[in-house]
């Protein structure tokens, strides 16, 4: 129940952990036209390649640190793969990494990019994404957790939720599987009610810490602003755990069966020390555990 963990983690404050970061001074933070990197096939030719990053900001896994360098889970794995191409396939990988603060524009830009376009945003692989999108094989697994303010009660039992979620209204993250659960909940027990919409994590945390709504947020999410203070609950009954989060690439990247190969080398690099490392670094040694410990 990841309410109930209450073991102190140090955390930045909620503002910085869950605003969207500055990028550090040599990224970008938009680019006009469409986004481009050099192809697999001309790195196998040429022993080198330029990759163009893209990423949304995000504390823990795309943020810039007191230093001013960008770093983050999913920002040193990329780098892990980079050592990992030139120590065993002689292959010399520049990262240029962009910012994008809007989710859905991010998305898109990846959907239209061209060759070696990578995208770092907290991606849930799924089929119909598939459909628009490669994916890397997953380098975490997530929880969907059901939030509300911490004064309602634990949820115990589905017949339950018309009366103890009656004074609350569904909100949701556009455009994410999240918007999906929520339009679920709402179809089926408050049919009459408008789903609100937001358009970043910050924003859904406050407005359901102020009481009036009830909404689905990732457990990471969650673990921090509960860590910093917020008044939050989460409602395990309803949690979903059988998520897992890619790094994204154009359907026209030939770069997937190399980062496949990446994943799978040397049994397997989630099984690597270097990865806890990362997660323990960057998330902090609780919420890592939680997120590992998940199959």
């Amino acid at each position: 129940m990841l309410h109930k963990m209450t073991r102190p983690i140090l955390l930045l404050a909620l503002s910085l952990m869950l605003s969207a970061c500055s990028p550090e001074p040599d990224v970008a933070v938009s680019t006009l036209g469409q986004d481009h990197g050099d192809s697999f096939q001309q790195a196998q030719q040429q022993g080198r390649a330029n990759l163009t990053v893209l990423y949304v900001p995000a504390e823990g896994f795309a943020y810039t640190n007191a230093a001013g360098e960008l770093t983050g889970v999913s920002v040193e794995i990329m780098r892990d793969f980079v050592r990992w191409a030139e120590r065993h396939h002689r292959i010399r990988l520049e990262l240029d990494f962009v910012a994008e603060t809007n989710w859905q524009h991010f998305y898109q830009r990846v959907m239209q990019g061209e060759g070696g376009v990578f995208g770092l945003g907290n991606v849930t692989i799924t089929d119909a994404r598939k459909q628009e999108l490669q994916f890397s094989p997953p380098y975490m697994n997530n929880v969907a957790a059901l939030i509300t303010h911490q004064d309602i009660a634990e949820l115990q039992d589905w017949a339950d939720f018309p009366n103890q979620f009656a004074e609350l209204e569904p909100l949701a993250f556009s455009g994410t599987l999240h918007e999906v659960r929520i339009r679920r909940l709402r179809d089926s027990y408050q049919p009459d009610l408008a789903i609100q919409r937001v358009t970043s994590n910050p924003d859904l945390l406050e407005l359901v810490a102020s009481g009036t709504f009830y909404s689905y947020v990732d457990a990471y999410n969650y673990w921090r602003a509960r860590q910093a203070g917020m008044p939050l609950r989460d409602h395990p009954l309803a949690a979903e755990t059988d998520e897992t989060f890619g790094f994204i690439m154009p359907l026209n990247s030939d770069w997937t069966q190399f980062m496949q190969a990446f994943f799978a080398a040397e049994g397997g690099y989630r099984n690597s020390a270097s990865y806890r490392q990362i997660m323990q670094q960057h998330l902090g040694h609780e919420l890592a555990e939680l997120l590992l410990g998940h199959p």
